[in-house]
């Protein structure tokens, strides 16, 4: 090859039509409102849907590629809309994170194993309802199946849910739920529970041991006293006429009925 001789290149010069990149299907971090976003794509906008290894390389990548438009200690909420995450991805995302000084705060999934997996791990949840457009048709809250949480819900620990939560464990003070449907504790709650949420009177909160910071049923909103009960039994809150009360849960399906009339339960006389 002399001096003066060049080579052909190969790059085309075909312009690259923009409208074919659809963001859904990538990995992306965005800053609102005091805390970092990190998308993750659908599971359906990926060809190859069961690939974690496909994400977790473009989660990599971009963390590494974006300029730090971040502060160090700025809270992540992940999006991670209809992708199945189990603990160990979880925690995968949560190490590379804090190697850049971000920490997981929250979760928002449709899944409910992601929900469980997120909560368990301590992370605040909202399991959101799939997109109705690619879902069995299902408008009712009543057809949202209850979140099962096998877990204590730590002090910073928020669940949303759109039906009814179980949790077989304690809720600290310092947590929350929040269900559009019931909500039952199979421990102690000291946290923060709000059933209803979407404004059905006729949902109660269920505690194994009941020492609630605050309780919220629709809109209703009741503050406990400290207890000096040394008694150990099961109580439901639900909303009578008069707002908020308690009741041995072993009695109150026999003695109260919902009355519209009255809006709220009432005893039976």
């Amino acid at each position: 090859m002399t001096s003066d001789s060049t080579e052909q290149s190969s790059v085309s010069t075909t312009p690259l039509d923009l409208s074919l990149v659809d963001p859904n299907a990538q990995v992306r971090l965005k800053s609102e409102d005091k805390q970092l976003q990190l998308i993750l794509p659908k599971s359906e906008q990926l060809p190859s849907s069961g690939d974690w290894s496909e994400v977790w390389q473009e989660f990599k990548q971009r963390l590494k590629a974006e300029d730090r438009f971040w502060q160090a200690g700025t809270p992540v909420r992940v999006l991670a809309r209809d992708r199945l995450l189990d603990s160990r991805q979880l925690q995968a995302i949560a190490e590379t994170l804090a190697e850049v000084e971000l920490k997981i705060e929250q979760v928002t999934t449709s899944r409910r194993q992601t929900a469980v997996a997120a909560a368990t791990a301590g992370y605040s949840v909202e399991q959101k309802s799939p997109d109705r457009a690619l879902e069995p048709e299902s408008t009712s809250e009543s057809g949202e199946p209850p979140l099962y949480l096998k877990t204590t819900l730590r002090s910073g620990t928020e669940v949303r849910h759109p039906g009814t939560i179980v949790i077989f464990g304690d809720m600290n003070p310092g947590s929350s739920a929040i269900a559009s449907g019931d909500i039952i504790v199979l421990g102690r709650l000291r946290g923060i529970a709000h059933a209803g949420a979407q404004g059905n009177r006729t949902c109660q909160i269920l505690a194994l041991r009941m020492e609630a910071t605050q309780l919220r049923i629709a809109d209703a909103l009741a503050r406990m006293p400290p207890s000096t009960s040394q008694d150990t039994y099961p109580e439901i809150a639900y909303i009578a006429p008069s707002g908020i009360c308690l009741s041995k849960a072993i009695d109150f399906f026999r003695t109260h009925v919902f009355t519209e009339a009255m809006g709220g339960w009432c005893e039976e006389s």
